[in-house]
């Protein structure tokens, strides 16, 4: 069982988790392998028909933390999975679903309510984020309309790539989606994330199309990778194309922060010598995006 630290009070909070079937083994006790392997599977049947009703989910972790994620002060809940394997990733720990803790939509929402005062003191809200949320399409449409039954602003962290699992049931509850373009030449996307670039690139346009959900758009600086000219081109040319639902966007420099986790789990990192970008390089990829009229942080 997993637990996560409230960044505003520094200690931990109530641990994430429970058992999904209370006292399966008990009733077996005694009752011989044939007995334990029945009450096993009786286990494993119930938590699948639960993950796909999205009454449980997969989850990394939560915190709050404030202009981060969205705007105001938020719950960020991290979910596990991802379906791509970005060279800059700095929580690997959140790409493989089984990392995670077992955790039903109640008992997040629960906690939201509990948040619920400082959210709307100061505009904040829920943010799901991951790995990648959509792949956990039934848990997040649970929470996100769970959130907007409380009037809780909701946002998810997405990559784009698994879009067409994002229903516009979901985009009817959410308020900002923060999409992550992570390239603008396909080549260099495969190259980053060792998927396609397409998807995201429809989903956005989606997005576009429907006119009534705020984008954020954020893009990861890594010099030697991301940050050529043309590359840098290609993102603010699409992200200028999407109109008027992009708000924002966010130009992340490349760090090292996550370089212990990938050694910790034995991947391998090749980004292991790639520096942070300079100041000027980090201007002039913000120039680029300005000079498409574009709201740039």
């Amino acid at each position: 069982m997993s637990t996560v630290t409230d960044p505003q009070v520094g200690a931990p909070v109530v641990p994430l988790g429970m058992p999904l079937v209370g006292g399966a083994h008990g009733r077996v006790q005694g009752a011989g392998t044939e007995g334990l392997e029945e009450a096993t599977n009786e286990d494993r049947s119930a938590r699948l028909a639960a993950v796909r009703a999205g009454e449980v989910g997969s989850v990394h972790s939560w915190e709050l933390v404030t202009a981060v994620d969205g705007p105001g002060t938020r719950m960020t809940v991290f979910l596990a999975g991802c379906p791509l394997r970005c060279l800059y990733c700095h929580n690997p720990d959140t790409m493989e679903m089984r990392r995670g803790t077992d955790v039903t939509s109640d008992e997040l929402l629960a906690r939201v309510s509990r948040y619920r005062g400082v959210m709307r003191a100061t505009h904040g809200g829920l943010t799901i984020s991951g790995g990648e949320p959509l792949m956990q399409p039934a848990f997040v449409r649970r929470l996100l309309r769970g959130a907007k039954a409380m009037d809780v602003h909701t946002a998810i962290d997405t990559s784009g790539y698994l879009g067409a699992q994002c229903t516009d049931e979901m985009l009817d509850d959410l308020d900002l989606v923060l999409l992550d373009v992570k390239s603008g030449d396909p080549e260099t996307y495969k190259r980053v994330t060792g998927r396609e670039l397409e998807p995201t690139l429809q989903f956005g346009r989606r997005l576009a199309a429907r006119g009534d959900t705020e984008v954020w758009i954020r893009f990861v600086l890594v010099p030697g990778l991301t940050d050529d000219v043309e590359n840098v081109e290609k993102v603010a040319e699409y992200v200028a194309s999407l109109g008027e639902c992009v708000t924002r966007v966010e130009v992340l420099p490349f760090h090292q922060m996550g370089r212990d986790k990938w050694a910790e789990l034995g991947m391998r990192y090749e980004l292991e010598d790639t520096q942070p970008p300079s100041p000027e390089l980090v201007e002039r990829v913000r120039g680029q995006f300005r000079a498409r009229g574009l709201q740039v942080f």
